[in-house]
């Protein structure tokens, strides 16, 4: 509200400031300079000068403009301006003719010589009638701007919201669809070891406060991120054989930097999703690389085609999908990701590059 208040009083000030600097260009300027003595009527056509262009200039902003120009109602505002023009040129005319104004700026300008009255002099109405369509002109182009600028807010506003509202949604098709996988493997350990499924259990219920509490946020702090990273990829240790090799390369140490969170886990989690065999060796890889506000995440893993009847063959890609809207959302022109599938050599690879501010 402070705020909204020192906008206002700012305008006001600004607008008396423009109108005051105005009439004293045109309306005080070249009296005062000449060192002549005008009678009352001049100063009196001045400020009836000045008044009306005051009033046609926000007649035109508050009425004119928002009601006729900017509902495409172009034909009526030119000619209501037309109108008022020729008003205005009118009105000086018939002032002029019942104060005799002619004589009396005679008496000003030539004392002590004969009146005549001589044919009106057109060009000075023309002078002021171009002051007229200069006040119309500027209300309308300052109007003009302002609405641009409101309309260009609004659409920012609206695609803001709308981000947002999609980030939301992708996070939270994420949480789900990576705690499903996370309970099967679970559910897969207490029928072979009870010790580890309650060690897994913890392992969950801390992923889980990070996932309830970091992911409300927008940023998170890379270390908390990489923590994170390290119980997934601990959890999913407990599940494998010895015919899975495992080459991960963590940074035990990282900057104090931000990163959306939960953004490395659909990579990390395609690597033992698709990359695991019960019957084939297999070999993982995951490094993650930090130098100064750079981050690079490469990941590379064996493909064995999961059953269409599982969970994970049939929510294949959706992670992956989702963080690559996630990537263009949130880091436009701040990232590059590069991911490749060799079939003849059988492995899939990720590699993604990450510019932090």
């Amino acid at each position: 509200m402070q705020e909204v208040s020192i906008k206002k009083n700012i305008s006001i000030i600004s607008h008396v400031l423009g109108w005051a600097l105005f009439g004293a260009l045109l309306f005080l300027l070249i009296p005062f300079s000449s060192r002549l003595e005008f009678p009352m009527e001049f100063w009196t056509k001045q400020i009836l000068m000045f008044g009306i262009l005051i009033a046609t200039f926000y007649f035109n902003y508050f009425y004119l403009i928002p009601r006729l120009l900017f509902k495409n109602k172009v034909g009526l505002f030119l000619i209501l301006n037309l109108l008022g023009g020729l008003a205005y040129i009118g009105l000086l005319i018939l002032f002029d003719e019942i104060f005799n104004m002619q004589q009396l700026m005679h008496q000003v300008f030539r004392p002590g010589t004969e009146y005549v009255k001589r044919p009106r002099n057109y060009s000075y109405d023309f002078y002021n009638v171009l002051i007229f369509y200069m006040a119309v002109g500027v209300s309308t182009s300052i109007a003009t701007v302002q609405k641009w600028q409101q309309d260009e807010k609004i659409r920012f506003e609206l695609e803001k919201a709308k981000t947002n509202s999609e980030l939301s949604y992708l996070k939270a098709q994420i949480n789900p669809h990576f705690f499903f996988n996370t309970l099967n493997n679970i559910y897969a350990l207490t029928n072979l070891d009870v010790e580890q499924a309650k060690t897994a259990l913890l392992k969950l219920s801390r992923m889980m406060r990070y996932v309830l509490y970091e992911t409300e946020k927008n940023q998170t702090l890379l270390s908390k991120e990489v923590d994170f990273l390290m119980d997934f990829i601990e959890l999913m240790k407990m599940r494998l054989s010895n015919k899975v090799h495992l080459d991960i390369q963590l940074p035990e140490k990282v900057q104090n930097i931000e990163i959306a969170p939960m953004l490395f886990l659909p990579f990390i989690e395609n690597c033992f999703k698709h990359g695991v065999s019960s019957q084939q060796e297999s070999t993982i890889s995951i490094r993650l690389e930090n130098s100064d506000n750079q981050l690079r995440l490469i990941t590379k893993n064996n493909v064995f085609k999961a059953k269409e009847n599982t969970p994970e063959g049939q929510s294949s890609g959706i992670g992956l999908a989702n963080t690559k809207r996630r990537l263009e959302l949130l880091y436009p022109h701040q990232h590059n990701l590069k991911i490749s599938e060799n079939k003849e050599n059988n492995y899939f690879e990720v590699d993604l590059k990450l510019t932090l501010a």
